[in-house]
């Protein structure tokens, strides 16, 4: 009797165990269902969506992107899964990603817990292209609150990017020429001022005007002028160094700040004497124009236009921007007056000024 009851309860056990394990299963399947149809939404929702959705693991390799990024930058899915997020961007992007990741690390390392960033960089296309994006990258994390992989969203904007640049060309770039207008003249005189002061090294502001340049206006009119003067804007940005400043000052006026010359006043005037009179021949060589009136053919135009140069050595020691503007500019009156087409120092009541 107690071997059958023994044997019943057996059973009963086995029973519950096979009964628990198919409901187990049955459980498990409807998560899995559930899990897949999670996916498949989700793949709907991104693959449906104008940005790029993307996620790397901890090492910035890509372990997902919808199909949005082979639209904008002709790259597979296939192509792209498994590279580094590198792989994307141009040596300026990558350099940038470089500096949030340690600006990241750097702050984690006190103690600070970073959330999401947005940055701009440039991406590389499969036929060549470049194109703007924005970027927002978050981290994901584990229980420790270790970083464990990113996602993130990226937004094409090379058109807002080229508005931009367009708008930023027109506040601070001469139209005809190109060169810097005033204003950001202004900020370059004081940038320069600045790092003359920091480090004691003197520089020099060339104020010029080109001699002889109404007649060509008058003569052949204003699109000539315009030809002439786009010329000499040429002309003076390859008498000068990468870090120097070609400006347009206004109308046949340009004015040139020479960057880091020497530590001593008569060597820096000699430099910029040497500089300012390599530009003068520049200016000095005949200015062959082809000139269209309306739908004729260009009539071939050789004008002949020197330029009247004043300098303003200086040192950052608190004197007014304006100040040397001023000043270069008398010297500029002083060459004009001197014949044209020469060179005249200012010289301030204390030479180290």
């Amino acid at each position: 009797m107690l071997d059958g009851m023994l044997v019943l309860g057996g059973g009963v056990l086995l029973l519950a165990v096979l009964l628990f394990l198919l409901w187990k299963q049955a459980q498990m399947r409807n998560e899995l269902a559930a899990l897949r149809a999670s996916e498949a939404l989700f793949r709907r929702l991104t693959e449906d969506v104008s940005d790029v959705i993307w996620r790397a693991d901890r090492n910035l390799f890509i372990t997902y992107i919808n199909p949005t990024d082979e639209k904008l930058r002709g790259f597979r899915a296939d192509e792209v899964i498994g590279h580094h997020v590198f792989e994307m961007f141009t040596d300026e992007g990558i350099a940038t990603v470089t500096n949030l990741i340690k600006q990241r690390q750097e702050k984690e390392a006190d103690g600070t817990i970073t959330g999401a960033v947005t940055f701009e960089v440039q991406h590389r296309c499969k036929d060549g292209r470049l194109l703007w994006a924005e970027v927002l990258s978050k981290p994901e994390r584990d229980a420790h609150g270790r970083i464990t992989g990113y996602h993130g969203i990226s937004r094409e904007t090379t058109e807002r990017k080229r508005l931009q640049d367009q708008i930023q060309k027109l506040a601070f770039y001469d139209p005809l020429t190109g060169l810097p207008n005033r204003r950001l003249l202004e900020d370059r005189l004081g940038q320069s001022l600045a790092s003359s002061r920091r480090t004691g090294i003197f520089g020099a502001l060339l104020f010029l005007d080109l001699d002889n340049f109404k007649p060509l206006n008058d003569l052949h009119g204003h699109e000539a002028g315009d030809l002439l003067l786009i010329e000499a804007a040429r002309r003076l940005k390859a008498g000068v160094r990468e870090v120097d400043t070609v400006a347009r000052f206004g109308g046949d006026e340009f004015v040139v700040i020479i960057r880091e010359l020497d530590r001593d006043l008569a060597v820096s005037r000699e430099q910029v004497a040497t500089i300012a009179e390599k530009i003068r021949t520049l200016l000095a060589e005949p200015y062959r124009l082809s000139v269209k009136h309306g739908d004729t053919a260009g009539q071939e135009v050789e004008h002949r236009c020197s330029a009247s140069i004043g300098i303003r050595v200086f040192i950052g020691n608190g004197i007014d921007p304006d100040e040397i503007l001023k000043q270069a500019d008398l010297a500029m009156y002083q060459a004009k007056d001197a014949g044209r087409n020469t060179v005249c120092f200012f010289s301030p009541p204390d030479e180290t000024a």
